[in-house]
């Protein structure tokens, strides 16, 4: 199952990996805040990732709220209550959520879960928080989840995998571990010029940079952009921007308030034509019969 809801420019992404078992994803990419809320029983373990930008969660009708910022994460557990997610996300924000019952989560570890402290028999019932850092190995996999490129038809269980990785990762993160999988994430100069080389192409996606003036832009040599892209966010930097692309243009179309051709415009194609064939590469039919599934 896979629910969308577009809400202006806000996008929420909701998907069943198993039974009771969600990812969900969360993005602002408009210039206002935005308000996103998903009822969560108290059978549920909550793990938010902040991906970019700031997350407010908000508690008891806004009288008690718990800020995520980015590259950070909170998990919330309360056996005791009914925990909703209340998202007040600010401009250009996107978090990423995974949903999973105590119950199977607790299967996951079995008997060698003595060191998640939360698990012992003496926690059990009690609420939980915590809150951390995202480590560069579950950055990786976070931003695979967030920028997902491959075909619909393998979704369900590339989604399965990754949330068990980003799991595993979650309760597996020695200090030393990360640098020695990937030193180029080490380096938080690195990071940060590939981030904002990310930032670059999405605000100029319709006229981009070539990737030698890209590097040149964010002062990297263009190997390094390249392989720091890949690492970071899962593909290569103009696949990533192709299916950005993509995936603003459905949203553009979904809203009714502009035709093919404007939407093409918008989005860097200077002929429709090649904006249909586009479209229809990535999602597997036209943008005119796209419309028209909505209508129906």
């Amino acid at each position: 199952m896979n629910l969308q809801e577009n809400i202006a420019q806000g996008f929420y992404e909701e998907t069943l990996i198993e039974l009771g078992f969600f990812i969900l994803k969360f993005t602002n990419d408009s210039d206002e805040n935005q308000s996103f809320r998903r009822e969560v029983s108290s059978n549920f373990i909550q793990f938010h990732f902040c991906v970019k930008g700031t997350a407010l969660l908000n508690f008891n009708e806004g009288n008690y709220v718990l800020p995520l910022k980015e590259g950070n994460t909170m998990l919330l557990y309360n056996p005791q209550k009914d925990l909703p997610i209340n998202f007040a996300l600010q401009k250009d924000s996107w978090v990423l959520s995974i949903l999973i019952p105590i119950t199977k989560f607790h299967g996951l570890f079995s008997t060698e879960a003595s060191y998640i402290t939360f698990l012992s028999e003496e926690n059990k019932d009690r609420k939980y928080y915590k809150d951390g850092k995202i480590s560069p190995s579950m950055a990786i996999v976070v931003n695979q989840l967030m920028n997902y490129s491959l075909h619909p038809s393998i979704k369900p269980l590339y989604f399965k995998g990754k949330a068990y990785e980003l799991l595993s990762l979650y309760f597996n993160r020695p200090a030393d571990l990360d640098i020695e999988q990937c030193p180029f994430l080490a380096d938080e100069d690195n990071v940060s010029k590939i981030k904002k080389a990310k930032q670059i192409i999405i605000s100029r996606m319709a006229e981009p940079p070539t990737l030698q003036e890209l590097a040149d832009e964010i002062n990297l040599p263009i190997n390094r952009l390249k392989e720091g892209f890949k690492q970071i966010y899962g593909d290569s930097v103009f696949s990533f921007l192709f299916d950005y692309k993509m995936e603003v243009a459905r949203q553009l179309l979904a809203t009714g308030a502009h035709n093919v051709n404007e939407v093409g415009l918008k989005v860097g194609y200077s002929g429709s034509s090649h904006f249909i064939s586009a479209f229809k590469k990535k999602f597997g039919t036209t943008p005119k019969k796209f419309l028209m599934s909505l209508e129906g």
